[in-house]
């Protein structure tokens, strides 16, 4: 009887609730609510504005949370492989912070924690020496750019998040999909940034993504689609990128040794 209950306070929430300032009054069909209570298991991260985010925006969140693979197949991932662009290889162990970013065009490879913000650096194969905060700080903010080129779907629910509902759209090949925006708050390296997150209305999966430099832009500076989605050990993934791919794409349970630790 109990659960009974929250399932019509549920289903009278999602029916009255706001979904922003561009959406209808009006639940869209795509965010059908539940005939029955659903347990998600994706709780926020710490300092994700849940109460300036919409409702119908954090139930796609967790949608494409589960879409993806769900959270705790996210969670229990460690190790995940990529090159962005063919530009850099990135090696990443998601429970430590521990990182492997290499440039082949610079004969540059950073080994840092992207959480502490320290390691080491070498050109050429040479360990610097000397002026290691720039570049260390240059390995974060490669990080944190390329790894949301990746993993962003997973990310929706971050610290310093705010999740907006804003309308029922089609992506550029025509898809049905439900629109979020994606604004930030004193979190990564350029927090004036906003994106628009496409849902595809059937899979629950970013098909499609615009973003916008900051919330005073009335135009997209791009707007990319987000394709070939595969499951790399128990996720999903998607390279994808248009014109541009992220390549070499592995989920790992190891990684050899020294990977982490040694140029």
């Amino acid at each position: 009887m109990k659960k009974l209950a929250l399932t019509v306070i549920v289903i009278f929430i999602l029916s009255s609730c706001s979904t922003g300032s561009s959406s209808s009054s009006e639940t869209p069909d795509s965010v059908a609510v539940e005939s029955s209570f659903v347990e998600y298991n994706n709780p926020p991260a710490e300092g994700f504005n849940q109460e300036g985010s919409d409702l119908l925006a954090t139930l796609l969140a967790d949608k494409t949370m589960t879409a993806m693979g769900g959270r705790q197949a996210w969670d229990n991932t460690r190790f995940i492989k990529w090159s962005f662009f063919g530009r850099r290889n990135h090696t990443w162990d998601k429970w430590t912070g521990d990182v492997r970013i290499e440039s082949p065009a610079d004969s540059l490879t950073i080994l840092m924690n992207i959480n502490s913000k320290e390691g080491k650096v070498a050109i050429g194969g040479n360990e610097l020496t000397e002026g290691l905060n720039d570049y260390l700080q240059a390995g974060y903010e490669m990080w944190v750019n390329d790894s949301y080129w990746l993993v962003m779907p997973y990310k929706l629910k971050d610290s310093g998040v705010t999740l907006k509902y804003l309308r029922e759209d089609t992506t550029q090949t025509g898809s049905a999909s439900d629109v979020v925006s994606l604004s930030f708050e004193d979190v990564g390296v350029t927090p004036q940034n906003v994106y628009e997150v496409w849902i595809d209305t059937d899979s629950k999966l970013v098909t499609q993504w615009a973003f916008y430099p900051d919330s005073s832009a009335l135009e997209p500076r791009f707007i990319t689609p987000w394709e070939d989605y595969q499951k790399y050990g128990d996720i999903m993934l998607s390279g994808g990128r248009g014109s541009n791919s992220l390549s070499s794409i592995e989920v790992l349970n190891e990684l050899p040794a020294g990977t982490l630790t040694d140029f």
